[in-house]
């Protein structure tokens, strides 16, 4: 695991996490930046990246 994939991963959670109740498609956007930045993290760190529905609390 590396230290630049951890901190993208934790990044685009905080970013995701922000943004996602937002009804605006700005928010929106900005929560879709955050789960591709968290999903590359996962990858660059050998991890499968997250495809369930944000905000759903699926593992």
């Amino acid at each position: 695991m590396s230290i630049e994939g951890k901190a993208k991963e934790a990044a685009g959670y905080v970013k995701e996490e922000a943004f996602e109740h937002g009804k605006s498609v700005e928010s929106q956007k900005k929560a879709q930046e955050g789960r591709d930045l968290r999903n590359g993290g996962r990858v660059e760190d050998g991890k499968a990246p997250k495809t369930s529905e944000p905000g759903t609390g699926a593992k």
